[in-house]
């Protein structure tokens, strides 16, 4: 894919070639914001009005990483419906079944792939980083989603969350030592596989689940 010449493209009003970046970067986009939010429908939400902004505010794009560029209007979706959420009753951010019963594992996260053991530990694992996430801050969950997950710099956060530098990196040096913390407690629930010791980084978590 030559992204420059779609984005150039894009810029002059060429639908498809913005399609074609939508399609390579939406899974990202929507990774991004189910971690920063930890609720599916509102994750799509904010990626579809993520997309949409980036179409409306494309001209104003001028060059470096497009990536980032596009994780700045995600988080600010994810903010901005941050901020709707509490003006609005707190929901559980597990799914419910048809009975309308809080599930305690997250079957959509099933991969048809993996046996029923390797399913169960893929949930397990993927359940105690969000709710590990939910625990934080908005502000920390943000930059160590962006950091770890999505292999932003520290620049690359600082504008994407409007920031100072010296901020960000104070942030993301806290913000992963509760996740480490908080892991931990989950270490015997865990299957042995995926249990964290204190050397393991939360980055390489956080991006074996992306």
């Amino acid at each position: 894919m030559n992204e420059t010449a779609l984005i150039q493209d894009a810029q002059r009003g060429d639908l498809e070639a913005f399609n074609r970046l939508v399609l390579h970067y939406q899974d990202a986009i929507y990774n991004t914001a189910l971690r920063i939010l930890g609720d599916e429908d509102r994750a799509a939400d904010a990626t579809q009005e993520a997309f949409l902004s980036a179409f409306r505010s494309l001209n104003s794009y001028r060059g470096g990483s497009f990536k980032a560029w596009l994780m700045r209007t995600v988080t600010n979706a994810c903010y901005d419906e941050l901020r709707r959420q509490k003006r609005r009753p707190t929901t559980p951010l597990e799914p419910e079944n048809d009975d309308e019963e809080t599930l305690e594992s997250p079957r959509w996260l099933a991969d048809s792939s993996m046996g029923p053991e390797e399913q169960f530990a893929a949930a397990e694992l993927e359940h105690a980083i969000q709710h590990c996430l939910n625990a934080l801050p908005a502000d920390f969950r943000t930059v160590v989603v962006l950091a770890d997950l999505q292999g932003l710099d520290y620049a690359e956060i600082a504008a994407a969350v409007h920031t100072p530098l010296g901020t960000i990196k104070s942030r993301l040096a806290r913000a992963r030592l509760r996740l480490r913390a908080c892991l931990q407690d989950f270490g015997e629930l865990l299957p042995a596989p995926f249990r964290l010791d204190s050397d393991t980084e939360i980055a390489s978590v956080e991006r074996s689940r992306a």
